[in-house]
């Protein structure tokens, strides 16, 4: 699996409440999640994303609350890949069982605001287009990779 996108670069220690602010957890819809994805941290953010952007950030993405919305969002707003320094092990894991790719990569943060970057998930490489750098990330594991392509854990136990 292979995806392409700008760059949305932030920083480190992004937590759940910053990506998706609690005022907003009375809702299950998807598009509404969306609509206020990393507003308090980025109010431009949801305005300038389209399909396939990526989400580039420091150290510990996704900290804080366990919630399945903070994905759940980014996700649905069109992000196609976060690539973070390293993550919060339990947005990690919610990540993993919506659907959302993710990746580790230490030296990410040579990656500037508006860059191209295609992730090459088989091939475990982060490529950053605009400057032409290329850095190794380890690919998922097999089963991990069926989860993300067939679009979380429940759509991959149905299929």
């Amino acid at each position: 699996m292979r995806v392409k996108g700008r760059a949305f670069v932030y920083g480190d220690n992004v937590d759940t409440d910053v990506i998706i602010p609690a005022r907003y957890l009375n809702t299950p819809d998807e598009k509404a999640l969306a609509e206020h994805c990393l507003e308090d941290l980025d109010p431009t953010f949801v305005k300038r994303v389209t399909p396939g952007d990526v989400v580039v950030a420091g150290n510990n993405f996704g900290c804080g609350s366990s919630r399945e919305h903070a994905p759940i969002a980014l996700k649905s707003s069109g992000v196609s890949c976060v690539i973070a320094k390293s993550f919060a092990r339990i947005f990690y894991r919610n990540a993993i069982n919506i659907g959302l790719a993710i990746v580790e990569c230490p030296d990410c943060g040579e990656i500037a605001e508006g860059d191209e970057v295609e992730i090459d998930f088989d091939k475990g490489t982060v490529v950053d287009k605009t400057v032409k750098k290329r850095f190794s990330v380890k690919p998922f594991p097999p089963f991990i990779q069926d989860i993300i392509d067939a679009g979380g854990l429940l759509a991959s136990l149905k299929r």
